[in-house]
């Protein structure tokens, strides 16, 4: 299977790329064609005055046709492309899961403390570790 790579950052409703120890991880999710006008691309309405996205928009609107779609229902329509090197076991390989954030424990390393976030989460194709992206933390 060869994931299909983004040729530039509006493609993409989601993009990131990190490395923990030994292993690394690029993941994306690009943006889904209209499912009314089946032309346009849906993506976060755009603020009038200054043209940029929305950020904490609750929908998802073709820039065509102007069909709305609830953001939560949009993004579980979606799948993550990821390529990853598995921090386990060092296996380098290709996976496609749905974009659909879990709850997952996270342990401090520091301190030891345990927290929960939200995390696309799957498995190594060779160990079966599991492997999380998490989304962005805000530091202290």
């Amino acid at each position: 299977m060869t994931l299909k790579k983004p040729k530039s950052m509006d493609e993409c409703i989601y993009f990131t790329n990190r490395s923990k120890g030994k292993g690394k991880t690029k993941a994306w999710v690009f943006k889904k064609t209209c499912p009314k006008c089946k032309d346009g691309v849906m993506a976060k309405p755009r603020d009038p005055k200054t043209g940029k996205p929305k950020i904490r928009a609750k929908e998802y609107v073709c820039l065509n046709c102007s069909f709305t779609e609830e953001k939560k229902e949009h993004e579980e329509s979606l799948n993550a492309c990821i390529i990853y090197t598995c921090p386990n076991c060092i296996h380098e390989a290709e996976a496609e899961i749905p974009y659909k954030r879990k709850t997952v424990q996270i342990i401090d390393e520091e301190t030891g403390k345990k927290s929960s976030a939200k995390a696309l989460q799957f498995l190594c194709e060779k160990c079966k570790e599991k492997i999380n992206i998490t989304k962005k933390m805000k530091g202290n």
